[in-house]
């Protein structure tokens, strides 16, 4: 029973006095593994980061090439004639659908064909494009502080 006592007991009474010596060369290890492993998990960390970015601008590269390579034959079947902001939310659109032209009111959460015209509304040929009319103020605002300072 003495020796039985014995081998369940040594190993761990020995333990203690084994981690205490090998303490020091212990923190010395975990040290040097910690700065080399924050370096190391930090430098994963980087490239991990950029492998995802140049998957994301790859995707993007890919899908931009896909839509220019659709084929597009002259006129699409559905084309946005115009539109109007009503609000900060609601939108006024002609949309053109073969020969017909729909009046379409946008909300959120809504889309309502509110007038299919009788006779389609002409488009202007290539006129220059129009600014919207934020736009226009913002410009006509900064034009008179420009004049006001000269």
């Amino acid at each position: 029973m003495g020796r039985l006592l014995m081998a369940l007991l040594a190993p761990p009474l020995a333990l203690p006095l084994a981690a205490w010596g090998a303490e020091p060369v212990a923190q010395a290890a975990s040290q040097s593994s910690l700065l080399g492993g924050t370096g190391g998990q930090l430098l994963q960390t980087v490239i991990g980061l950029l492998v995802v970015l140049g998957v994301i601008v790859g995707l993007a590269w890919v899908l931009k090439r896909m839509q220019q390579a659709s084929p597009r034959g002259g006129r699409q079947v559905i084309e946005l004639v115009g539109a109007r902001a009503l609000g900060p939310r609601d939108r006024l659109l002609l949309v053109q659908v073969g020969d017909e032209q729909v009046l379409l009111g946008i909300s959120p959460g809504r889309i309502t064909p509110l007038h299919v015209m009788a006779k389609p509304v002409a488009m202007p040929e290539k006129a220059e494009p129009v600014a919207p009319e934020f736009a226009q103020r913002l410009m006509e605002l900064l034009g008179k502080d420009q004049k006001d300072k000269h």
